[in-house]
C-alpha cells in the first residue's frame, strides 16, 4: 500500500473558506476515489494546512488517478478555485511496510 499526502499550506485567514470549496468538492464527487483516504488539518507544527491523504496499492494506480479524474474540466475547475487559498504545497509518498 502507498500513501500519498498532498500537503497544501493555507494563506493565513483563509482556512474557512478552503474547507467550504473542500466540501463542496467532496460532495460534487470531484476529488478522487480510492481504496482509503482522509483530510487533515494542522494541530501543532506549521499552521494553517490541509492534507489530502489517499491510499493506493501501488503507484500505477496512483498514475492511472492522476491521468483521469485530475484532467476532468470540472475538477480543474474546482482546483483553479481551491488553489487561490494555497500559499505552498509539497506532496510525501510513503510506502506502509507493516
Amino acid at each position: 500500500m502507498y500513501i500519498i499526502r498532498d500537503i497544501f499550506k493555507l494563506r493565513y485567514g483563509t482556512y474557512k473558506d478552503a474547507k467550504k470549496i473542500l466540501e463542496e468538492g467532496l460532495q460534487k464527487g470531484l476529488l478522487p476515489e480510492t481504496k482509503s483516504s482522509r483530510v487533515l488539518t494542522d494541530f501543532t507544527g506549521d499552521a494553517y494546512r490541509l492534507i489530502f491523504e489517499v491510499g493506493y496499492e501501488s503507484l500505477a494506480d496512483y498514475e492511472h488517478m492522476l491521468n483521469s479524474s485530475m484532467q476532468k474540466p470540472e475538477w480543474k475547475a474546482w482546483y483553479s478555485q481551491f488553489k487561490g487559498f494555497v500559499e505552498s504545497s509539497h506532496r510525501e509518498i510513503l510506502k506502509e511496510v507493516i
